[in-house]
């Protein structure tokens, strides 16, 4: 079996820009190959150094000549890499992998390129991208290449100085790499090219050795061969000079309410899980806020569950100096939760041009039903038992409708450390109208780390273990409960009704 043969991009320069396959790869090789001047000195190697380690075989592949010291510089280039390709191929015959660094990238004007055309289908190869000097200098500049349609022309400095600028004078944004001797013949170019204010230079991107100001102020005899010309995006520019000016703050303010559903992140929609990143305010409940992790560019604003008005108006008060304000809510907003607490607020002539979103979360409801079946697979409605913002009497009537109604009925609220008699009383209800058999689903932090749901008859509903953190099921004259073959019980009402 032969070795693997890999060519390895190392990025422009800092090693912290090479990638974790690259580092992996370099660490693990057998042999590893790098090119080198005269002199001995190789850049890929001081870039990988951190990640050679002892009894690891090195070939150093020393250039044999410069552009500068040969007539004949292809032939004895070519010839360079038929004896590197032949030095190679013993280590893979001999089965022993090999790692090929590369600056920049392998296969964007990079030396690997030559060794890959001669030993790629004689070995097993995997070329590992890096990143390029075009890509360091851009971001070293901070600016954009291209922007919408704009289109990058990439060009050798070695091409004659009238291409080079016919093709800059038609493209949008360019880079010009090979430059060193080429420098002179580059900047007239872009001279005539009518170009030459909108040019960068970047020399050894992202090293401690880095120099980059606007290339007409370069001295062309100080000029490496790393180094790059960029032309940037122009449409960038001028978009960005045409951005309004922006007052302190954020703008215009908003209040999005957002559903968290049952638990955490996985049940949250991507929708609210934007509106949470881009909020400047988190107001809500405090065991809700817990769920949203933190960010020390938020201001968080817990309160407790019985003041929905004032955090509603506290949220408003916050968008109306040009925050961006996430009022969180469990399970859906719009179901006995803040998002009708806002809008009654946000209907007062105060705050009537403050923008108000509603964003929809996952029920209770929906989430319990989820983990036992299907019970609310026919009509349904839903109900809760606190009586702290409507009577009783108001709640036993609802009750006795959707029982006569023959309707699955969803819970909320059924008892809390002060409310324990409402479930009993509930019960004796429902059953005036439903048979004791009727299954009842008792579902208590659905998604959270106490998750519990169990079914129990009608006539078997008491308190017991019944909170604040639960929703009941009760299910209509066509709810079945079957057991599956696990053992565990699935509860379905049937779409068809006789």
């Amino acid at each position: 079996m032969t070795g693997h043969l890999y060519g390895v991009g190392l990025g422009p320069g800092d090693p912290e820009l090479i990638t974790l396959k690259a580092a992996r790869l370099i660490e693990a090789a057998e042999v590893v190959v790098y090119h080198s001047a005269r002199h001995g000195r190789s850049i890929a190697r001081s870039i990988a150094a951190g990640h050679l380690r002892d009894g690891q075989i090195e070939e150093p592949l020393i250039y044999p000549v410069t552009t500068e010291a040969t007539g004949d510089y292809r032939r004895v280039l070519e010839e360079f890499y038929e004896r590197c390709a032949a030095r190679l191929a013993e280590h893979l015959d001999a089965g022993r992998d090999v790692v090929v660094l590369c600056e920049g990238d392998p296969l964007f004007y990079g030396s690997y390129m030559h060794l890959h055309k001669r030993l790629d289908g004689r070995y097993p190869t995997t070329v590992v991208p890096g990143i390029t000097s075009v890509s360091g200098a851009s971001a070293e500049l901070g600016r954009p290449l291209v922007e919408r349609d704009e289109v990058l022309t990439v060009l050798p400095g070695t091409l004659p100085p009238g291409e080079l600028a016919h093709r800059l004078a038609v493209t949008d944004s360019a880079a010009i790499l090979k430059l060193g001797r080429t420098f002179g013949n580059v900047r007239q170019a872009l001279d005539e090219a009518g170009r030459l204010d909108d040019a960068w230079y970047v020399e050894r991107a992202t090293t401690d050795e880095q120099r980059a100001l606007p290339l007409a102020d370069v001295d062309p005899a100080s000029v490496p061969y790393f180094s790059v010309a960029l032309l940037p995006s122009r449409v960038h520019e001028r978009t960005r000079r045409s951005l309004p000016e922006r007052a302190a703050g954020h703008g215009a303010g908003e209040v999005a309410i957002v559903g968290l559903g049952p638990a955490g992140r996985a049940w949250l929609t991507p929708e609210a899980q934007d509106a949470l990143a881009a909020a400047d305010d988190l107001v809500g409940y405090g065991p809700y806020l817990a769920r949203v992790p933190p960010n020390p560019r938020q201001e968080r604003h817990a309160s407790d569950n019985r003041v929905e008005s004032e955090r509603a108006e506290f949220a408003l008060a916050l968008a109306e100096r040009g925050r961006r304000v996430a009022v969180v809510s469990s399970g859906d907003p719009g179901v006995f939760a803040m998002a009708a607490a806002v809008l009654e607020v946000a209907a007062e002539d105060r705050w009537k041009d403050i923008p108000v979103r509603v964003l929809p979360g996952l029920t209770a409801a929906n989430a319990v039903a989820a983990r036992i079946g299907a019970p609310l697979g026919h009509d349904y409605c839903v109900l809760s038992l606190s009586d702290r913002l409507k009577p009783w009497d108001v709640i036993e009537a609802r009750l006795a409708a959707a029982a006569s109604a023959d309707l699955v009925i969803a819970i909320y609220n059924p008892a809390s450390r002060t409310r324990t008699a409402q479930v009993a009383k509930a019960r004796d209800v429902l059953l005036a109208h439903r048979s004791p058999d009727t299954p009842v689903v008792i579902g208590r932090d659905v998604g959270g780390p106490e998750e519990s749901v169990r079914v129990v008859r009608l006539a078997d509903l008491c308190a017991d273990g019944v909170d604040m953190r639960c929703l009941l099921l009760v299910g209509s004259s066509r709810t079945r409960v079957a057991e599956r073959g696990d053992g565990r019980p699935t509860v379905f009402t049937p779409r068809r009704y006789p």
